[in-house]
């Protein structure tokens, strides 16, 4: 039983349940990212994003282009902006419409699979609404899952994917599908998954790298842990890692509602645009694109 929480820590409850989610998604959406869950929601799409490698065409794809493995900062720090921009400002606005620009220009340059793109798009959708259930500081509510899922439709279309999923439960079953049937090791996606797993413990003070590393494969599920071919930790620290993450969720249910939006942008651990950036620089480039933008 997760504790109720301060009364002022329904601030945030109270306005997304006078919100329609078939209208105000985009709102709704924002809200949990940036007020109700940031961390919870950063860390879920971190791993949605983590389990798309143990897909060998996607894990091939993204160890082919060096990005993941040779500059593994950069990618990370443009990928968290360009949805940061997406959610924070809207679709629709110009830095939204940019963000979204960039993310179908670098994703056209590569023979990329519908299939493969809606799979994304699912991780986005039900990892962060199963995450919020196991670790968040109270359970989403009905509502909020459809914002998320007629957020993640909208993105999907504006993205060109086709078939998008119609409801939560479609995205759901699409996603286990597709992970049982396609989830394998490769060599390829294992390097990938590295280099993130190394990227992540340098956000944390350096004696504690091992530490962060095995924590970290212990949250993911025997299945990803076996597409990686990362061995099982022992069962103790296993239930000791996931006890850990509930365990902040406790605590954050005491404590008071944010009263200013947590923005990624302005984290220490996005590192590479110290001076500040442009959503229409971000990302990779053709290279005669490249010679365009510098």
């Amino acid at each position: 039983m997760r504790p109720p929480g301060l009364p002022g820590k329904r601030r945030w409850q109270r306005r997304l349940a006078s919100l329609d989610p078939e209208t105000d998604f985009e709102e709704m959406a924002r809200i949990q990212a940036t007020l109700e869950f940031p961390w919870d929601v950063t860390q879920a799409l971190s791993f949605a994003l983590f389990r798309t490698y143990a897909v060998p065409s996607i894990g091939r794809l993204l160890h082919e282009t060096g990005q993941f493995t040779t500059a593994t900062q950069k990618r990370h720090d443009d990928t968290v902006l360009i949805l940061e921009a997406i959610n924070v400002d809207g679709m629709e606005s110009a830095s939204g419409r940019s963000a979204i620009r960039r993310m179908n220009q670098m994703h056209g340059r590569y023979g990329i699979s519908n299939d493969d793109m809606r799979y994304v798009l699912a991780t986005f959708v039900v990892t962060p609404v199963r995450w919020i259930e196991r670790y968040g500081w109270r359970r989403g509510t009905e509502a909020e899952r459809t914002a998320t899922v007629r957020y993640y439709q909208r993105l999907g279309r504006l993205m060109g994917i086709q078939d998008v999923p119609a409801d939560y439960d479609a995205f759901a079953t699409f996603m286990d599908d597709y992970e049982a049937a396609h989830f394998a090791y490769d060599w390829r996606s294992r390097e990938v998954a590295d280099a993130t797993l190394e990227l992540l413990t340098t956000f944390y003070p350096r004696p504690a790298k091992r530490l962060v590393r095995a924590f970290s494969i212990a949250l993911l599920d025997p299945p990803l842990r076996d597409a990686f071919g990362y061995p099982h930790p022992p069962a103790w620290f296993e239930h000791a890692s996931h006890g850990a993450v509930r365990l902040r969720g406790r605590v954050v249910a005491l404590l008071p509602a944010r009263r200013t939006p947590q923005l990624n942008r302005d984290l220490e651990r996005v590192r590479s645009y110290p001076g500040g950036f442009l959503v229409e620089r971000l990302g990779t480039f053709a290279p005669a694109d490249e010679k365009v933008t510098a």
